[in-house]
């Protein structure tokens, strides 16, 4: 999943990338209002990460302009400040949650972890289709009761396939969600990804589900797309 983090604190914002890169997430950073805002319209976050005290405009009108912009991605607003009144003020500006700093990161990945199963019947903490488990805490995955070690990245991968059954992901759509803004779209790294990924999760069981829809993409599905 891909995450954008707007914060003006090289060494916050460090911090937090790194954090969230080692939970197996894609991550962008900004550190002005407007440049989040520019990021934010124009690649496909699954969630984004904004600080309030920003050095050209604060965190409020950042959120406000990214849902006037049409915006959906869920927000979760960092602070100092931590009255009723200033959570508030960011909720009713567009943000979905309110982290007071400091924090601990387990809270804010766990945050996250809520704001990415909204709207879906998943539990935050774990993924499941066919005989696949997905533990998001643990960062552990079996088939059918046996355990398969996964890189981060193919864990990543993984993870979005769980999240989007039975849909035809095209690899623009995969670029998008599961690397960050440095990814080369005219490499086949996708491919080689999904294949690794394929051989870990298909190869020693009867029924596939990792299928190539040829021309279009990939699809986690318990039957061929074809059949």
């Amino acid at each position: 999943m891909r995450l954008l983090v707007i914060e003006d604190n090289l060494k916050m914002a460090g911090f937090i990338k790194q954090g969230l890169a080692e939970n197996g997430y894609a991550v962008d950073v900004a550190t002005t209002g407007q440049d989040g805002e520019f990021m934010a319209v124009t690649e496909p976050y699954d969630a984004i990460i904004l600080d309030v005290m920003l050095p050209d405009q604060d965190g409020i009108i950042t959120c406000k302009n990214l849902r006037r912009r049409g915006v959906t991605a869920p927000v979760l607003m960092l602070t100092a400040l931590s009255t009723t009144g200033d959570k508030v003020k960011g909720l009713d500006a567009g943000a979905d949650d309110y982290l007071t700093k400091p924090f601990e990161f387990d809270e804010l990945v766990a945050r996250i972890r809520a704001l990415l199963r909204r709207g879906t019947a998943q539990e935050s903490s774990a993924l499941k289709f066919a005989d696949i488990d997905m533990s998001l805490l643990t960062r552990t995955v079996t088939r059918g009761g046996h355990k398969i070690k996964l890189t981060a990245k193919e864990f990543s991968l993984l993870e979005y396939f769980l999240r989007n059954p039975n849909r035809v992901l095209t690899r623009t759509t995969i670029g998008e969600h599961v690397w960050d803004m440095n990814f080369d779209s005219d490499s086949n790294v996708i491919d080689v990804y999904v294949s690794m990924l394929r051989r870990k999760m298909d190869r020693d069981f009867d029924t596939p589900l990792i299928h190539t829809i040829k021309g279009a993409g990939y699809m986690l599905s318990l039957e061929r797309p074809d059949a």
